[in-house]
């Protein structure tokens, strides 16, 4: 009971003393005395907010458990703050800041990051009986480096990159590892989606840029992205196959949706490509949807979920998916769901 309410002191300590810093300085930038001295104050206001602030914020947290990570989001906060409270005039350090400091912040995040991925990849690979996997293996370490609510957006954008422009080794399967791409109309979908973006994108920039040249630059910069984000999906299907491990099945559509079911918790698994009955309990893994047949539908006994772009989840209880090699999918499934001896 006493250690409920010290840790509920200490949060809100932690929380309190950086709110009161903003609030104070909003307050002060709002004040006549503001308007009298100015240069002195926009210049306090600037190095409480870009410097005080994080570092008694870091102060606060360093004997907790909140990530040290945590530090940018609220470095971001302090510098949208500082942009919204003080004049153009008095933003030249605040400028500089944005300039100079804040890339190189990011730089080293990202760097730490990487550094922990390539760490914890590593020590997987010294357990001969887990399989390796960049984008699970990047979760994992993000989630216990970075705020929560950052994870998938960062996880998604690094993954897109990595399976698209660096992950060109070619992945031998194993015996438990089975491969949705090769029988299934989605590479031929996806690759028809870029070619119609890269056709729409030239003809709309030709017809936009007589309007505005910033109009059509940035639609073709999102655009570029878009093909971008689907190409490293598409490369992410490949890379990423369904598995089959520890008594668990790991469905996996790329980076864009998986799902882990227990093996003991399946009520039985149908091949057949007939036509879903539309409703809340039924699902495709495919983020495509009815673009994509399925082969196989899985039957759970308890409602489960599935994890798509960005995290966004979804319950399901039957999931219809596409497995090249079926039956010997449904071969090794049977095999485990068998009375052991």
């Amino acid at each position: 009971m006493n250690n409920k309410h010290v840790g509920s002191h200490n949060n809100y300590l932690v929380f309190g003393i950086p709110l009161l810093i903003i609030l104070t300085m909003i307050l002060i930038a709002k004040t006549s005395l503001f308007q009298i001295n100015s240069n002195a104050l926009a210049t306090g206001i600037t190095f409480d907010l870009l410097l005080t602030l994080p570092i008694v914020y870091f102060l606060l947290i360093r004997k907790t458990n909140i990530p040290k990570t945590t530090i940018i989001p609220l470095l971001i906060l302090a510098i949208v703050i500082c942009s919204a409270i003080l004049p153009l005039e008095h933003q030249f350090y605040l400028n500089l800041f944005k300039i100079w400091i804040l890339p190189i912040v990011e730089l080293t995040v990202l760097s730490f990051v990487i550094y922990n991925v390539r760490k914890a990849i590593k020590s997987f690979k010294l357990k001969k009986d887990a399989s390796v996997d960049f984008f699970t293996t990047l979760k994992s370490t993000c989630y216990e480096i970075l705020p929560e609510n950052v994870v998938m957006p960062l996880v998604t954008e690094i993954a897109v990159f990595y399976y698209g422009f660096i992950y060109w080794k070619k992945r031998k399967l194993n015996v438990n590892e089975f491969s949705y791409h090769k029988n299934s109309e989605t590479i031929i979908v996806l690759i028809a989606i870029i070619f119609i973006v890269a056709i729409e994108t030239f003809v709309l920039h030709k017809l936009l840029v007589r309007w505005s040249h910033l109009a059509a630059w940035i639609l073709t910069f999102l655009s570029i992205y878009s093909g971008i984000q689907i190409f490293g999906f598409l490369k992410s299907m490949v890379k990423r196959p369904i598995l089959i491990e520890n008594q668990q099945l790991l469905l996996r559509y790329g980076i864009m949706t998986e799902t882990i079911i227990d093996i003991k918790d399946i009520e039985s698994i149908e091949i057949t490509s007939k036509d879903l009955e539309k409703n809340k309990e039924t699902r495709k893994l495919s983020l495509l949807g009815d673009l994509e047949s399925h082969n196989m539908v899985i039957r759970l006994k308890e409602e489960n979920t599935l994890v798509g772009l960005y995290g966004i989840k979804r319950k399901y209880k039957n999931l219809a998916i596409y497995v090249d090699d079926k039956h010997e999918f449904l071969n090794q499934i049977n095999n485990l769901q068998q009375p052991q001896h």
